[in-house]
């Protein structure tokens, strides 16, 4: 394996798990004039832009793609899309760890789709398999399927106190 790749592939989990179990560091840290929420958002975007860059090199890019990447892709960026329409920007960027009240959701995919953040990305990286190597693939879902675990214990003693 690349280790470029590997690194970039796992970049932003240890950044995910850091927020996750220390939310406090980050609100101090964004302290008054910043909203944890947003600069975490930006933050994750810019990881991801690192993410696709290190893998472009491993990869080979052909057209038209297998006809399986179309139902993975579209129904994989249709969860991405809803759980951001449904909970909004603090609520996929930890707005609850950061002290935010964001309401409970149920409607779809909620409540029929465990993690569909989640299963959103993995679905739209096996859709990605004929251009990129499954080494990488297997890589990367490993980190969310590590997330999915991380974020489904949350310990509420250890929520952050909104910057007053």
């Amino acid at each position: 394996m690349g280790i470029f790749a590997v690194i970039g592939v796992l970049l932003p989990f240890p950044y995910y798990y850091v927020l996750w179990n220390r939310p406090q560091l980050w609100v101090n840290l964004c302290g008054k004039s910043r909203e944890p929420c947003k600069l975490m958002a930006q933050v994750s975007v810019f990881l991801k832009l690192l993410q696709f860059l290190s893998i472009i090199h491993v990869s080979s890019f052909s057209w038209p793609p297998p006809l399986y990447f179309w139902p993975l892709m579209a129904f994989g960026q249709f969860l991405n899309f809803r759980v951001y329409q449904l909970l909004g920007e603090s609520g996929v960027y930890y707005g609850v760890r950061f002290g935010k009240n964001i309401p409970w959701v149920t409607e779809f995919p909620f409540g029929y789709i465990k993690d569909p953040q989640y299963v959103g990305s993995i679905l739209s990286l096996f859709a990605c398999l004929s251009w990129v190597p499954l080494k990488y693939i297997l890589l990367w879902t490993l980190g969310y399927i590590f997330m999915m675990h991380v974020e489904s214990k949350e310990d509420l003693a250890t929520r952050a106190k909104p910057q007053s």
